[in-house]
């Protein structure tokens, strides 16, 4: 289930468009795991971070991340 659940997240229209998709921290444990996440987001260029429960992913590889803390 892993694989399918993960490849619908690269699915949505947000990702083409280089938006931002959220994963909630207990969808990625029961349907995945926290490790295949980050190593797609990796493969793919893309940016994660952790925020709350909430895996927030920056979908666009060539753009620059600015954080502001």
């Amino acid at each position: 289930m892993s694989i399918a659940w993960l490849n619908q997240i690269w699915q949505a229209g947000q990702v083409n468009e280089g938006n931002v998709v959220r994963r909630s921290m207990l969808s990625v444990a029961t349907y995945s795991s926290p490790q295949d996440l980050e190593n797609e987001v990796r493969a793919r260029g893309f940016h994660m971070a952790l925020i709350g429960s909430q895996y927030v992913i920056v979908c666009n590889p060539n753009g620059a991340l600015n954080l502001v803390c």
